[in-house]
């Protein structure tokens, strides 16, 4: 098979890495890639946006399938593209996307669907949604409706941070169009976790649970970002949570979307909060997680590239995914000033040295290469790299081990990712 995978982060380095090992590949590109990609595939110098040209290469070089990583070509109507050429993508349909591309429109869903999840209201008028704080109280959660790159959610401790949220999403416009409206809610209480389901439309298969850290400081303090690492399987993640995920969450929106005629196809991310009544909606994505994805693919057992296959052409019904042993912790390297205003091009040194620890895989995640051949920062999130072990306290040791043995002035990372999980 012929593949071409979407996107230049490391949930798409993880994709390539995964892939490249299945015996039905025989010939891998990512658009846009990162030098990370580069060692496993092709990179080809298209947008994720450029439904045209993808469309066009996908065409012209004779994909078999495409592997969408991140949101945005998803909710802008890839697949659809891909599919008025005749090309299998494992990604859903922009009207299926909606599910990550507006709060209101998954709120719908789960009401529609009957599926456990926080009480909620809409607004499309900043006056409005500030009067509404000052009746519902603090602390209470307020979500740009659209894309926000991870960073819409504000969970407001008082009713000035909330009031200050809405100010920023709906009348300055920090993130574009996507605050034109807000959907405010009750602030859950709990454990977060989330849980991923290769799709076909009707059937949903489990594809792992891992727990991410979004806040920038140790202890879980400061703003939210789109990652800071993330452990597989925390203990919260029983088989009772996973089963009523499946069964009260995933599987109902699968059917209810299904009803409407918009059926999803491909990776379906449920940010749960697990509490004492069980697991409740938080959102949905409509593609894997990241740094999630660099943590659950390293204990895949089987055939990733098979098992997408069999998504897009309606056959998982028979698949089951198999783990390995043990445990999986991923801690992303960021730049300094990340999530604010960070500064880009800085070498990093010690990669091959890092890259040799047991158990280590680094993933690239927003780096370039430089003229003299060194690795560059070039994002927030810079590189994401993963442990496995015997058990999550071996896995986090390891990922550790290897970040001390790089050399990036520029670079930080938390050093106490997993330690809820760890705490049981």
């Amino acid at each position: 098979m012929r593949v071409l995978i979407i996107g230049s982060g490391g949930r798409e380095h993880a994709l390539a890495w995964a892939i490249a090992k299945s015996p039905l590949l025989s010939k891998l590109y990512v658009a846009p890639g990162n030098p990370g990609t580069a060692a496993l595939a092709e990179n080809v110098m298209l947008r994720p946006t450029d439904l045209a040209g993808i469309t066009a290469f996908a065409r012209e070089r004779g994909i078999d399938l495409v592997v969408p990583g991140t949101e945005a070509p998803l909710v802008a109507g890839l697949a659809d593209a891909l599919a008025g050429a005749g090309i299998a993508c494992c990604g859903p349909s922009a009207a299926a996307a909606r599910l990550e591309g507006s709060k209101l429109f998954t709120k719908q869903i789960a009401e529609a669907a009957g599926i456990p999840t926080a009480r909620w209201e809409s607004f499309s008028e900043a006056d409005a949604a500030h009067e509404y704080l000052e009746r519902a109280g603090a602390p209470i959660v307020v979500k740009a409706d659209g894309l926000a790159a991870g960073k819409g959610v504000v969970v407001a401790a008082s009713l000035a941070e909330a009031h200050a949220a809405v100010t920023a999403l709906m009348e300055e416009r920090v993130h574009g169009a996507a605050g034109a409206s807000v959907v405010i809610e009750e602030c859950l209480t709990g454990e977060e976790l989330s849980v991923f389901a290769l799709c076909d439309g009707e059937e949903a298969v489990f594809f792992g649970a891992a727990a991410d850290h979004k806040r920038v400081g140790e202890g879980d303090t400061g703003p939210n970002t789109g990652g800071m690492g993330a452990v597989f399987n925390p203990p919260w993640a029983t088989p009772e949570v996973i089963e009523r995920a499946m069964t009260e969450i995933i599987r109902p929106a699968l059917r209810e979307m299904a009803r409407r005629g918009t059926p999803f196809r491909g990776f379906l991310f449920a940010g749960l909060m697990v509490g004492p009544d069980g697991p409740q909606l938080i959102e949905f994505n409509a593609r894997f997680g990241d740094p999630e994805c660099e943590t659950v693919l390293p204990m895949l057992a089987g055939d990733l590239l098979a098992a997408l296959l069999a998504a897009t052409k309606g056959g998982l019904r028979d698949v089951r995914a198999a783990w390995r042993p043990g445990g999986s912790a991923t801690v992303v390297m960021c730049a300094r000033g990340y999530p604010g205003a960070y500064a880009t091009g800085s070498e990093i040194y010690g990669l091959d040295e890092a890259g040799a620890v047991p158990g280590v895989t680094i993933f690239h995640a927003g780096t370039m290469m430089g003229e003299t051949g060194g690795v560059l920062a070039n994002g927030g999130r810079v590189l994401a790299v993963n442990g496995v072990g015997q058990d999550l306290r071996e896995a986090l040791g390891r990922a550790y081990a290897a970040i001390d043995r790089l050399d990036w002035e520029d670079g930080f990372c938390r050093r106490d990712i997993g330690w809820r999980a760890l705490r049981g």
